[in-house]
């Protein structure tokens, strides 16, 4: 849902940024797309540490093939951890952005650019704060969006595959349950390699301009920053279907989701494939009966024959 709102909201205002070369929605945008792509990058590290303690729990309890579902509320919880914490570790991103007008020397065209500048207006405290923030910002990035989650996701399944092997080495690994469990495992290795190499090169950008930004011209800076926007509309463009094609039961469930809302739209085929559904579901009630059901009792006659 998070790429969701990075495509809908943050892609156009890139895009018409740079064919008109005028800020749409004006300073307001200069600190809202850097705050919730920051907090993508956020919902997606803590996505996949959770994910990793999730796979681990998986393996080291005593009755996995019997672990109970969890339920909705310890998911919203969760989910809510994750997302107010990655919005409130991106509140700085708003206070460090604003936005500036340059006037081009070939056209004499007025052109506006976000800039990494805090505000002179803020109090003294929290302009103090904001500045350590930008010094510190690389690393920050470099450490918590890039190298957290990696070494996460890495020591978690190489956990995991140490405990199932040691642990399961009698049980049967063709069973339903141990292919369903490898699945998981392998939709969250690849979902932390494209995220990984989608960040990748703005975590060297970063890096380089960070040493060499004296003598990089504004040109080259803003080339490589759009480069580092577009490789972040692409892991959120490329994280939803490769989650549903890797995670064949969240595929699937999708799949079904769409093909009721395509029948609810007909009323011709819903009364059959309500029909449909309802012979399924008696035919597999009727499948944990060790034997026939019992014919119900006829009805007495009442009153007189007309």
């Amino acid at each position: 849902f998070w790429d969701f709102l990075i495509l809908f909201f943050c892609l156009p205002v890139v895009i018409f940024n740079e064919i008109t070369k005028k800020r749409l929605l004006g300073d307001m945008s200069c600190r809202i797309v850097p705050f919730m792509e920051v907090s993508s990058l956020g919902v997606t590290t803590f996505s996949l540490c959770a994910l990793g303690i999730d796979r681990f729990h998986a393996a080291t309890s005593p009755q996995a093939s019997a672990r109970p579902i969890e339920q909705c509320q310890s998911i919203i919880a969760k989910l809510a951890v994750i997302w107010v914490g990655s919005m409130t570790l991106s509140v700085p991103e708003i206070l460090l952005w604003q936005l500036a007008q340059d006037t081009s020397p070939v056209s004499g065209m007025v052109t506006e650019y976000c800039t990494m500048k805090p505000s002179s207006n803020l109090p003294e405290s929290v302009y103090s704060l904001v500045l350590t923030y930008q010094n510190a910002r690389m690393w920050w990035y470099f450490g918590c969006y890039f190298c957290l989650p990696i070494l996460f996701t890495v020591s978690c399944q190489l956990v995991t595959r140490r405990i199932s092997g040691t642990e399961k080495k009698t049980e049967c690994r063709g069973t339903k349950h141990s292919q369903c469990e490898s699945h998981l495992n392998c939709t969250i290795i690849g979902l932390t390699i494209i995220y990984g190499l989608c960040t990748t090169p703005e975590n060297v950008c970063n890096i380089v301009v960070a040493y060499m930004s004296p003598d990089m011209s504004k040109q080259t800076l803003d080339l490589l920053n759009l480069i580092n926007q577009f490789f972040l509309f692409f892991k959120c463009s490329v994280t939803p279907i490769l989650l549903l094609c890797l995670c064949r039961p969240l595929g699937q469930a999708f799949m079904d989701c769409c093909c009721c809302c395509c029948e609810g739209c007909s009323p011709d085929t819903s009364s059959e494939g309500s029909a449909d559904s309802k012979l399924k579901t008696e035919m597999s009630s009727s499948i944990f009966f060790d034997k026939p059901r019992e014919s119900p009792p006829p009805l007495l006659a009442l009153g007189t024959p007309c």
